[in-house]
């Protein structure tokens, strides 16, 4: 094995923020469970390290995971190890983001995205800048909804050169040409995610470099498809790693369909696939 690609996502499901279009808003974690958590992604940090080969890591939580001191360890940890090519977390930026002087800025990524009504627009932005200024890479994004054009507006406007602003399509959501493209006038490539995307027999990289691992260290090619490959930690996932087509018939979100083949994202996101962030931005 050359690289793996690991999306990663523990017992946590609690989140700080109560945005109505997601079903994990303001709950909360007990005691046990914020416990399995942290175990469990030591575990994981405690295998990652151990590799004789390149791997990449993207933190997928329910919840909002760098609130969480475990979870600001685990990725300053990664971030130093020279086999890890890039380590990422989706996270919406509540907590502060001093931590991540400590971290490598060439292996260290944030998938921030910005949730109207839940944040202080300023407070947001300020952090957006003092992750620039440290020169931490990072993308910005925010949910296609209608009441979030204005402030995405400003937001494209603000944010520092060259900040990649992404768009994602509402869950659910269809969108008119006239309403799309007002959209796509913030984010180039929303109209990737505007539309689902029919995935049924078509060759992704999911299950062959590409493997969701959860808390127990169960192996699935990814999040979307429930089918069990094998464990991290026993190893039996090895043997089944191997090209195969999509399963479902479409596939809706970026950490999945971002894989599919035929889509040629890697050619768009080269450099900045699991942060999310455009080659153009890369060479600019």
């Amino acid at each position: 094995m050359e690289h793996l690609t690991i999306l990663y996502r523990g017992p946590l499901a609690s989140c700080d923020y109560d945005c109505p279009y997601c079903p994990f808003a303001k709950r909360r974690d007990t005691p046990d469970r914020l416990r399995a958590d942290r175990a469990a992604l030591e575990r994981f940090t405690a295998w990652v390290s151990g590799r004789d080969h390149r791997v990449s890591v993207l933190f997928t939580p329910w919840g909002e995971g760098l609130v969480r001191s475990w979870y600001r360890r685990a990725l300053v940890a990664l971030s130093h190890l020279p086999h890890v090519e890039r380590v990422a977390i989706q996270t919406n930026l509540s907590h502060r983001v001093s931590w991540t002087a400590e971290a490598d800025p060439s292996r260290l990524a944030l998938w921030a995205t910005y949730h109207p009504g839940q944040v202080p627009y300023e407070r947001f932005l300020g952090k957006c800048r003092e992750l620039a200024d440290g020169g931490i890479r990072f993308s910005v994004g925010i949910v296609g909804h209608p009441d979030h054009l204005d402030a995405a507006r400003r937001l494209r406007a603000d944010l520092p050169t060259g900040t990649y602003l992404w768009v994602n399509a509402e869950e659910g959501r269809r969108y008119g040409d006239a309403e799309a493209g007002a959209w796509t006038g913030i984010d180039p490539l929303f109209p990737v995610s505007r539309r689902p995307h029919a995935s049924r027999g078509l060759p992704c990289r999911t299950g062959e470099s590409v493997v969701s691992v959860d808390g127990d260290g169960t192996v699935r090619r990814c999040h979307f498809v429930p089918s069990v490959l094998g464990n991290l930690y026993d190893g039996t996932f090895l043997d089944a790693l191997g090209p195969r087509p999509c399963p479902l018939d479409t596939c809706d979100c970026h950490i999945g369909y971002v894989h599919l083949e035929p889509l040629g994202l890697y050619d768009t996101f080269a450099g900045g696939i699991l942060e999310r962030i455009p080659a153009l931005l890369h060479r600019a």
